[in-house]
């Protein structure tokens, strides 16, 4: 598993891995703009609440990796940038801490980000009540604050030996996050949660949904160049809802649940125009891969970027907080 994990980051770092004909659909939506603004641009206020903890910003640093060795230094990289920016952090899968000690360590951050929202990570099809206890360790071992359950069978499908079997995992999933004493995210891994997902999670007890939508990285793509070094299948590869459509369709499905958008974001207008759609935070992750490889300081140069843009959109929009971006909505082109 170590092996494959390293594979993966090679893969993101040099393969073409990013949906080639799908797009996030946020280029279908213009951020209204307000040339009379009464915003003072650096009276803006970004600050938000997410999980019972503050960001200084509505932004997660995404889910990426952990167990191999490499892993380590781009998870401490990020957890640098993250505390630095008072901003969230999504650590990869730990299903390898569950079968593997010393992985652990690549996910052990808390002594350089002791105050970020950290969230945990294991897959659905992985979560089961005899991995509970070795996970709920592994979530005490790393400090976490959260867990993120993604659920990814089409990725699964493609990778060599994938966990296929999905049946009877909603089921698990609402016993478990009732019980595990963690609150718990439910997220898809870059193709999408759609209205027919959400409604199945009406009656489930977790705290928020990432979405995670097409339009960014594609995860059946990554899959495919690990195994195969091509692209085999590629209407596979294409395969998934996007972004906007997937914050409206969970939005609409599910009015009071939080909502993390991921897939694609890429900019601070990509951000603002998810948030005006409803999201509550978003979340960046391939983007930030070189440069957590590189330093802390190169990670918080990408994030203070984007975070400036996104303050910029709300100033520009006429909105001195998420609240107000929220109200002002986006336009349909």
């Amino acid at each position: 598993m170590e092996t494959r994990k390293r594979r993966h980051i090679d893969a993101c770092l040099g393969d073409a891995v990013e949906f080639q004909t799908v797009t996030t659909g946020l280029e279908r939506y213009r951020l209204p703009y307000n040339a009379l603004t009464q915003t003072d641009l650096g009276s803006i206020e970004l600050a938000t609440e997410f999980l019972g903890i503050h960001l200084r910003a509505p932004v997660l640093i995404g889910a990426m990796t952990g167990g191999a060795e490499l892993s380590g230094t781009i998870n401490r990289n990020l957890a640098g940038a993250a505390q630095q920016l008072g901003v969230g952090m999504m650590l990869g899968s730990q299903r390898i801490m569950l079968d593997n000690g010393p992985a652990s360590a690549t996910f052990r951050v808390r002594d350089i980000a002791p105050d970020v929202l950290l969230i945990g990570n294991i897959g659905l099809s992985q979560l089961t009540a005899q991995t509970v206890q070795a996970l709920v360790e592994a979530l005490d071992q790393i400090g976490a604050n959260a867990l993120a359950v993604h659920t990814n069978p089409l990725q699964e499908a493609m990778q060599h030996k994938g966990d296929t079997d999905f049946s009877g995992s909603i089921g698990r999933l609402r016993d478990i996050a009732a019980a595990i004493g963690y609150p718990v995210i439910v997220k898809e891994v870059g193709h999408g949660i759609g209205a027919k997902a959400a409604a199945e999670l009406s009656d489930c007890p977790i705290a928020a949904i990432d979405v995670a939508g097409a339009g960014g990285t594609s995860w059946a793509r990554v899959e495919q160049f690990v195994r195969y070094g091509e692209i085999r299948y590629p209407a596979l590869a294409e395969w998934g809802i996007p972004t906007a459509q997937a914050l409206l369709e969970v939005r609409r499905t599910l009015p009071g649940v939080p909502l993390v958008a991921s897939g694609g974001i890429r900019t601070g207008m990509d951000a603002a125009k998810a948030i005006a759609l409803g999201a509550d935070v978003v979340s960046v992750a391939r983007p930030l891969l070189a440069p957590a490889i590189e330093s802390s300081a190169a990670v918080v140069d990408w994030l203070q970027r984007f975070i400036d843009e996104l303050m910029i959109c709300l100033h520009g929009s006429g909105a001195a907080n998420l609240a107000e971006l929220r109200e002002g909505g986006v336009t349909p082109l």
